[in-house]
């Protein structure tokens, strides 16, 4: 089996990209305990199924995106402790920052992404972990979270299409044989009317179930009946891409709590002018850092943040960019 994806199947690596990058940090092969350990050289290796592998470097493996390493650091720098708080990580994408700041004892996690399917399964599953799917951090309100978050913790509520069930026929005394009592009384008997109109809603639900225009109705999962929906944010992170910071502060400091803080991964070459990034989407000038700094700080101050921090990342970005941090809380 290739090295990358024995490394996946076998539980060591949460991905092929994850496997790939601690075969560069140093991964050994062997058969058996009597056995010399042999090093994988390329990511196509082939392992025997039922050997044993160890890992010279198992830092990669720790989270299961890198991000989780960058964040780690970013706490480390900051000083910050976030046992037990409640936080928002937008940009969520598959989860390295959540992972991170489940290992670091958080109350809970609210992620929100614009993208669908791609939180790790096992943070998906995880009862600390609530994932909002399809929502640009650009525009989330407090409002439109707290709905998407009622959503996620619950269930389509699937109503059984009973066919067989129709109003009593009008005229019931018929099945009597045509007899009736004296003291007969129709008053309550289903009118023509009244059937007509049964199947016509009959008709429209069916129709609108096809169309797709059927209102969804939900309830709360059993399971997460004692999550308390509250879109107030200890402490919010994020790792973004393809927008600006400048156009998301906004956004995120209604739902910062008043002691709240802010640490996002700053990424240079979405906070640029595309005349400002060089080949391969790479910013060199160290002048253009200042910039990008300069910039945010200004646009944390127009929304009410005071920017308590400014740490390089402790990871380059995949793509070789160099990468900030921003730390801050409200004034």
């Amino acid at each position: 089996m290739r090295a990358d994806q024995f490394l996946v199947d076998g539980g060591h690596a949460a991905s092929r990209s994850q496997a790939q990058r601690l075969i560069a940090s140093g991964v050994e092969w062997r058969l058996s305990e009597v056995s010399p350990w042999k090093k994988v050289a390329k990511n196509g290796d082939e392992i025997p199924e039922g050997c044993e592998v160890r890992l010279l470097d198992a830092a990669e493996a720790r989270y299961v995106s890198r991000g989780g390493l960058k964040l780690e650091g970013a706490l480390a720098l900051a000083g910050l402790s976030v046992e037990g708080l409640q936080c928002l990580d937008v940009g969520q994408s598959t989860g390295g920052f959540t992972h991170c700041l489940l290992e670091k004892g958080v109350r809970y996690v609210v992620g929100v992404d614009v993208g669908h399917d791609q939180l790790h399964a096992r943070l998906r599953a995880d009862p600390r972990v609530a994932c909002l799917e399809g929502l640009n951090a650009r525009a989330i309100t407090p409002e439109s979270l707290a709905q998407a978050w009622d959503d996620a913790l619950s269930e389509v509520v699937e109503e059984d299409e009973d066919n067989e069930t129709q109003p009593d026929a009008p005229y019931a005394w018929m099945r009597n044989g045509g007899e009736v009592a004296e003291d007969y009384d129709d008053s309550d008997d289903v009118k023509e009317h009244e059937i007509e109109d049964f199947k016509a809603q009959r008709a429209a639900r069916a129709k609108a179930q096809a169309e797709g225009t059927l209102p969804i109705q939900r309830r709360r999962r059993a399971d997460l009946a004692d999550v308390q929906v509250a879109p107030v944010f200890d402490l919010i992170t994020g790792d973004l891409s393809f927008i600006s910071l400048t156009l998301v502060l906004p956004a995120l400091v209604p739902l910062l709590a008043p002691a709240g803080q802010l640490l996002m991964l700053v990424k240079l070459q979405f906070e640029l002018q595309p005349g400002q990034v060089g080949k391969g989407g790479l910013v060199r000038d160290p002048a253009l850092y200042a910039l990008v700094e300069q910039r945010l700080r200004e646009a944390c101050a127009a929304v009410g943040l005071q920017v308590r921090g400014w740490y390089d990342s402790p990871i380059a970005g995949g793509d070789g960019n160099r990468e900030f941090f921003l730390y801050a809380t409200l004034k």
